[in-house]
């Protein structure tokens, strides 16, 4: 098994066998590494690096981490100079350019090459040749729709997560700060937002339902069972169990229903992970106390877990993702705005620190055999 840490100075590899994790390697040390992603197909690494002043960069390892290659950056279009793109809260012209790279995941198993990019602000591309090349996926850029979107936690919009659907590659789920939750059964040639159900307490009561205002913070889909989707909400926890076509308000377990984070069990549809916190302005564990919220049962009940993680009073924040599960099932990790890095090797019941010192933690993958 193994597991990659992205953070703010650094992308770290680590290895988990018998006797615990190990350092295997760093990559990038002093850059920030804001996502990690592995390809589950031919285990093709990549970083997508934030570096400022020098705009955001991807780089690709065939080697397990060993050596690197730069790849072309995602690219809008030029602006058409009549395009009246305004930004909703600002009403100042959206800038039409990459902030970063938020989201990328593998086509299916019939697509060799294909990625999925998504980015702030709201932009959502394709690379057929494993990203050597890239093409923004205009349907969704120009829906109408996408112009109401708005940034959350950031200044812009964002595509945080994309679920491609296991037994279908045409079907793909994203969801966007802020703008809900859309869906593609053609391969991306188009769209239409399946957010029903939810609900933005953040807005002016006649706008709480609106679909392309919603923010989910994070949606994971079940592997075995891909009709059962989870979302960690702005201001609540969501089931699906038509494949992201409604949603299912959880109500609010013991300590919060607010936080970033969620993985999916990949066998068992009715289990997941939480990471709560206290709410979106006061962005710490409730009480001091850091746990990770399990449900076994599809959301009917929680358990919050945290044998092994910090005593209060302890301040640690989860980013979106920060939190993984492996192929099995069993194997969680879990990084924090601290520098914290726990593994847990029995689906959260006990954790495992890792490091106390890490720089702070933006992204974690778990790879390995899905047996």
């Amino acid at each position: 098994m193994q597991i990659w840490v992205g953070t703010r100075k650094g992308l770290f590899h680590f290895t988990l066998d018998e006797k615990g994790p190990v350092l295997a390697h760093t990559a990038f040390l002093g850059d920030p590494a804001n996502l990690v992603q592995v390809d589950s197909r031919n285990g093709t690494v990549f970083a997508c690096l934030s570096l400022g002043h020098f705009g955001s960069k991807i780089q690709r390892s065939n080697d397990n981490g060993e050596t690197w290659k730069e790849l072309p950056m995602p690219v809008f279009p030029e602006k058409p100079a009549e395009a009246e793109d305004l930004d909703p809260i600002r009403k100042d012209p959206l800038d039409w350019s990459v902030k970063q790279i938020w989201s990328l995941e593998a086509g299916g198993e019939d697509q060799p090459g294909r990625l999925w990019c998504g980015t702030i602000p709201g932009g959502l591309f394709t690379s057929n040749d494993c990203g050597n090349s890239w093409s923004l996926v205009t349907s969704l850029w120009n829906d109408p729709a996408r112009r109401k979107w708005f940034g959350g936690g950031a200044d812009f919009p964002g595509i945080h997560s994309i679920c491609v659907h296991p037994e279908d590659s045409a079907r793909v789920l994203v969801g966007v700060s802020c703008g809900g939750v859309w869906q593609t059964e053609d391969h991306g040639a188009t769209w239409r937002n399946t957010a029903a159900g939810m609900r933005a307490n953040y807005m002016p009561p006649e706008q709480e339902e609106d679909p392309d205002i919603q923010d989910p913070h994070r949606i994971a889909r079940c592997r075995d069972a891909p009709d059962r989707l989870w979302c960690q909400h702005h201001n609540a926890l969501y089931r699906s169990d038509d494949g992201g076509e409604s949603w299912v308000d959880l109500g609010t377990p013991a300590p919060s229903n607010f936080g970033f984070a969620v993985a999916a069990h990949p066998k068992d549809a009715d289990t997941a992970w939480f990471v709560p916190a206290v709410d979106d302005g006061c962005r710490v564990p409730v009480d001091g106390r850091v746990v990770v919220n399990r449900t076994g049962d599809g959301g009917n009940t929680f358990a919050s877990l945290d044998q092994g993680l910090p005593l209060p009073p302890a301040y640690d924040l989860v980013y979106r993702h920060a939190l993984d599960v492996g192929p099995d099932g069993r194997v969680l990790a879990m990084g924090s705005t601290t520098g914290g890095l726990w593994v847990s090797q029995d689906g959260g019941e006990h954790w495992e620190l890792v490091s106390a010192h890490l720089p702070p933690v933006y992204a974690v993958r778990v790879v390995g055999d899905p047996s």
